[in-house]
């Protein structure tokens, strides 16, 4: 199990960045949930703890302390950039003694790539400086910037519940691919479905699932008590974090309605 650390910037007495009608601390905090629900209902082998889940004031220090005590094994701190109006676009940042090379690299990397994908902003590039979160966490960590809030354009994309969607599903997707890759790279993966509470929505659950694909299918009981209802476990394990998210999506596809994992095989 790995703990992944989501540091929404700014909050309460601290609103952040302004213009066009909004806060940082409140972009900041919808991404930022959104990141921990996508880890949590996609990623079964992630933990996740986040400096705030609602809009209080939390010091720099305490949300490096907090994840440095936790034992976090990322630390992705969430901003919202300005300047001035004509400014835009996308960029994040590792400590400024570090290399590009580094851990903290290869997470800025991974998360570069999947977020630029999605955000339609203009790309800004990967950077470097010494804000406190990145010089004082103990682990790999990366701030991201997601706009410039007092450009109009920026902003109009920042009011979008779809956009605030994809472009935390990016830093989810991002954090889970570095995970994998700073394995030994033998690391395989199961799904893990439902879970069903009635004899019939597991055997049309079963049949659908063998219909669509060649997989070896286990139940496991939730608990030990009576009629404790139970979950498909994939026999066949896939060989890559990207095989099994593929698996996931067909097969969220396949039986709708029902929670889908991926869980180390």
């Amino acid at each position: 199990m790995v703990k992944v650390y989501i540091d929404p910037g700014h909050g309460g007495k601290d609103p952040g960045a302004l213009g066009n009608g909004l806060m940082e601390k409140n972009v900041t905090l919808a991404i930022g949930k959104k990141v921990r629900d996508y880890l949590i209902n996609d990623y079964d082998f992630v933990k996740v703890r986040m400096s705030r889940t609602t809009d209080k004031t939390v010091a720099l220090e305490d949300r490096v302390k907090d994840a440095n005590k936790w034992g976090a094994s990322v630390f992705i701190s969430i901003h919202i950039n300005s300047f001035n109006e004509s400014t835009s676009g996308y960029e994040d940042y590792i400590h400024e003694t570090l290399s590009t090379n580094s851990i903290d690299g290869q997470l800025q990397d991974a998360l570069h790539e999947e977020i630029i994908k999605v955000n339609g902003l203009r790309d800004r590039g990967q950077k470097k400086a010494d804000f406190h979160v990145l010089r004082e966490s103990d682990m790999p960590s990366v701030l991201t910037e997601n706009g410039f809030i007092d450009n109009a354009k920026d902003a109009a994309k920042m009011k979008q519940t779809s956009w605030i969607k994809a472009v935390a599903k990016a830093h989810a997707k991002a954090i889970a691919n570095y995970l994998y890759n700073q394995g030994d790279g033998k690391m395989k993966y199961r799904l893990r479905t439902g879970k069903f509470d009635f004899a019939e929505d597991l055997v049309t659950a079963k049949k659908a699932i063998k219909e669509n694909f060649n997989w070896v299918l286990y139940e496991v009981p939730e608990s030990l008590n009576w009629n404790p209802g139970y979950r498909i476990i994939t026999g066949a394990a896939f060989n890559s974090l990207k095989e099994a998210e593929e698996a996931q999506s067909k097969l969220r596809d396949t039986i709708p309605g029902y929670a889908v994992y991926v869980i180390e095989a």
